[in-house]
């Protein structure tokens, strides 16, 4: 792990876009550490499905066609060649204000027997709202959702309608991740709370549960009468991709920070990641004049520190793909990670647990990407976060 992660305030703008034959090129954004003038292709963007209004999340069914949740609370199947469904029946209620909605969407790793689904949303109760997962049969002719039971609900609901996390992961040993944000509750000023770094608090953290919501007894917390026994890590602020890294079978997150500090993480058993303590980030109102960074460091020890940051400007990172697939080897390996307010696409070179490059993909297009994929034929398939939402798809 490097001893200081590397951030973008080198980084120089985008590479004008070029547009060849009607598809869209990517631009890239080059540096002292990234690859500069190095021979890539320049990959093909192609709309598959839209229409979508602001999709969260997407999984890919075992024949190529894929679940799309729409944050406003609908469930659609797109087929192979971009036939969007009418909405699936039996979704569970969801409270769609703010960034709060229906999120996520996986499969069970038994999918192909039982037909299990899962979703993320948020749920509401007595006036606050919280992150809840709900796991559902689809139906054969995927119109409809079944035996519907929440399985995990954040603990406790507060108000507002902001960072909510929501990604959902299953591991190689079926363990479901659950990512959760802090719920804006949190702060750096005496007296502020400090919900991320309660571990009697689910808000600001990653949890680790069964496929039926049971709690592992090998998770960190379990003997600790003091935490809940769901907490896998704390210290998150809002993370809004997660995926598994194929060769070491790690959860690895990327979480927004306030005014710059977005972080790349790789997600360790009983870890604190040091959210609201420390940051690259800045206090809002602090950035126009002189940074005041939160919790006054970047580092302390016995903090987890990032892989990566991005300073000082915040990318606003959620969706989150390794690529790992023959179509295009020289991706093998590497990472992709979705921008809401950077507004494109990131590429992140890896070198073990290094971040050795970064390249700004899809800047000319202004989209806000809410989610990264990697489909089964190799392709990357992004989800942009609009009324008008598309599903994108990458190809050589």
């Amino acid at each position: 792990m490097p001893s200081r992660p590397i951030s973008d305030r080198p980084y120089l703008a985008a590479l004008a876009p070029l547009a060849l034959a009607g598809a869209v090129i990517l631009g890239t954004a080059c540096s002292s550490g990234s690859r500069v003038g190095a021979a890539e292709a320049s990959p093909r963007v192609d709309t598959l499905a839209h229409g979508l209004a602001y999709p969260w999340g997407l999984a890919f069914l075992p024949d190529g066609s894929l679940l799309v949740t729409e944050k406003p609370g609908r469930l659609r199947h797109v087929s192979a060649n971009g036939t969007v469904s009418a909405p699936i029946a039996g979704v569970p209620a969801v409270s769609y204000a703010g960034q709060g909605g229906l999120l996520d969407v996986a499969l069970d790793p038994e999918f192909a027997r039982n037909r299990r689904i899962y979703l993320s949303y948020v749920e509401a109760g007595h006036g606050i709202k919280g992150t809840a997962v709900a796991r559902a049969v689809l139906s054969a002719d995927r119109r409809t959702l079944g035996n519907l039971v929440v399985i995990f609900r954040q603990r406790p609901k507060v108000d507002g309608n902001g960072h909510f996390g929501g990604r959902l992961v299953f591991a190689a040993d079926g363990r479901l991740f659950v990512t959760l944000g802090e719920r804006q509750q949190d702060g750096d000023r005496p007296g502020d709370s400090r919900e991320a770094q309660n571990l009697g608090s689910h808000l600001g953290k990653i949890v680790r549960i069964g496929a039926d919501g049971s709690v592992p007894a090998d998770n960190p917390f379990v003997d600790d009468d003091r935490a809940l026994p769901e907490i896998w890590s704390y210290g998150h602020r809002n993370p809004q991709g997660a995926a598994i890294h194929p060769p070491s079978g790690e959860l690895w997150v990327v979480e927004h920070g306030p005014q710059g500090g977005d972080e790349l993480n790789i997600v360790r058993k009983g870890r604190n990641y040091g959210w609201p303590l420390v940051s690259d980030g800045c206090n809002y109102g602090s950035l126009s004049s002189h940074c005041t960074p939160v919790g006054g460091a970047s580092a302390a020890p016995g903090l987890e520190p990032p892989i990566t940051t991005w300073v000082p400007r915040s990318t606003a990172p959620s969706g989150l793909a390794f690529y790992d697939h023959e179509r295009i080897p020289e991706w093998r390996g590497d990472v992709f990670v979705g921008a809401l307010a950077g507004r494109g696409l990131w590429h992140l070179e890896l070198d073990g647990e290094r971040v050795v490059s970064r390249e700004k993909l899809l800047g000319d297009l202004g989209e806000r990407i809410r989610d990264v994929r990697q489909g089964p034929d190799g392709r990357l398939y992004l989800l942009t976060d609009a009324a008008d939402g598309r599903i994108l798809r990458v190809s050589p």
